[in-house]
């Protein structure tokens, strides 16, 4: 089959089931247009050839018979989440030659659904910014146009699965970083209820902002990718309602009644523009969805000042979750410095003091929008932004300024814990707009409902960057 890479993740799996082609031919595939698409993409950091066409192999023997949906279909790992074996450096120089002797377990449940990683996706350094420029390495780009960022920090993730070289690719979410390079690639990212994937054995943050998710093209697909990591683990801190009965992807077939749906265009931050590609692309969306015979009104959904101060002050203290002996501060990039910098000066009190700032906040803010089953807003408030847009000043005050300007609103499932969706359903100038779609904890089913009724009504799949 000389077109595999036209197939979704599902459709990939049943053809390895049916015996049309094996696993290892699908994964020798997919590191084909790794190794001659992925360069210039900026889309992996490492290639794991041998070890994916062994597991390829293995399951070849082995068969398929009771398999998963998704076995044999090959993903790869984000280089923030450790692989027993595999170069681990988390976008920093400082990581060069890092090999974890530990998966996280996430992997181990990808691993177990028999997917087949063939590598480790590219991340900014420690996975701070919402674009994706690797120390050492050339940025992530979208393959909708290689001049433009594939946003971050899961850029590398988005970025091979928009030029086709994986179906589904594995990533995570603090801030927006599932969806905002999902919106920039113009895929579909799921951004899961805070611990419905487990986050350990070490992983994780404190505050609970972080989260593993998903970027597919198809929605069907992501909710595949969610059945097989969605499993509960010993100790972790944060418990979410269970699955939904039979999964997921089953819960997909099953009739969407009518939704109340919040619409909030103007951006919760005060003095950020959105750009009327962006405004449009929700607005479209909402009509689209009455017509579908929701009911949408239109909602607000500000960020009082001190939340997003506290929240700021959180990424700030977070940034300093990775150790750096002190002699190396200086090796590292120049946001990451800056970040560092502010954390250190936050202190033990006033950090605890944004921490509970952000749990009060939470509840009003579930609260307000306890009448809706998901608020749609933009997923960003520009179209994607040239390479170098965000660092062109040098500033790095400027740089994380520009960031909060870019993607105002997806912090705020980070901070709720509640489950968001990024759809590929706004166009401009021939690049993707994102909208999303943010729901109650636990309730991804519905998320992923809603986004497949519109992928029918609205279909993207036929749309394809130029030149992949």
């Amino acid at each position: 089959m000389s077109d595999l890479h036209e197939l979704s993740a599902l459709e990939t799996g049943a053809a390895i089931r049916r015996g049309d082609v094996t696993a290892l031919e699908v994964v020798d595939a997919a590191l084909a247009r790794a190794e001659r698409l992925g360069p210039a993409l900026g889309a992996f950091v490492v290639l794991t050839a041998d070890r994916a066409r062994d597991a390829a192999r293995a399951l070849d023997r082995a068969g398929v018979d009771g398999a998963g949906p998704l076995a044999g279909v090959p993903t790869a790992i984000k280089d923030l989440t450790a692989t027993a074996g595999v170069p681990t450096a988390r976008g920093s120089v400082l990581g060069a030659g890092v090999v974890p002797a530990y998966d996280d377990d996430v992997v181990g449940l990808l691993r177990a659904a028999g997917m087949i990683s063939i590598g480790k996706t590219a991340v900014p350094e420690f996975g701070l910014p919402c674009y994706t420029d690797p120390a050492g390495a050339p940025p992530a780009v979208t393959p909708w146009d290689p001049g433009r960022s594939a946003g971050g920090s899961s850029g590398g993730a988005a970025a091979a699965v928009a030029a086709r070289i994986l179906p589904v690719a594995h990533g995570t979410d603090g801030g927006g970083s599932i969806r905002i390079p999902a919106s920039v690639c113009g895929l579909v990212g799921l951004k899961t209820t805070r611990g419905r994937v487990p986050a350990g054995p070490a992983g994780g943050d404190p505050a609970g902002l972080s989260v593993h998710g998903p970027l597919a093209r198809t929605v069907a697909d992501a909710a595949a990718f969610l059945d097989a990591v969605a499993a509960p683990a010993p100790g972790e801190p944060f418990v979410p309602a269970p699955p939904p009965p039979g999964g997921y992807l089953a819960a997909l077939s099953r009739p969407l009644s009518r939704r109340r749906i919040g619409l909030a265009v103007d951006p919760p931050v005060d003095g950020v523009a959105v750009h009327p590609a962006c405004r449009a692309a929700a607005e479209e969306t909402a009509a689209l969805l009455a017509d579908l015979g929701h009911h949408v009104e239109p909602v607000a959904s500000p960020l009082p000042d001190d939340v997003v101060s506290a929240f700021l002050t959180l990424w700030a203290v977070l940034s300093l979750g990775d150790p750096v002996d002190p002699a190396d501060e200086p090796r590292l990039q120049p946001l990451t410095r800056h970040l560092r910098a502010r954390g250190r000066e936050v202190g033990g009190a006033a950090a605890m003091v944004a921490l509970h700032t952000v749990q009060v906040a939470t509840r009003t803010l579930v609260a307000e929008r306890a009448a809706y089953d998901a608020v749609l807003t933009p997923t960003v408030a520009l179209p994607p932004r040239p390479v170098g847009w965000f660092t062109e000043t040098g500033d790095p005050a400027d740089d994380f300024a520009r960031q909060i300007a870019f993607t105002p609103w997806t912090a705020v499932a980070n901070l709720t814990g509640e489950p968001a969706i990024s759809l590929p359903l706004g166009w401009s100038d021939g690049l993707p707009i994102g909208v999303a779609l943010r729901g109650r904890r636990g309730e991804e089913s519905l998320l992923l409902a809603l986004g497949a009724e519109l992928e029918t009504a609205r279909p993207w799949a036929g749309r394809r960057p130029p030149g992949v």
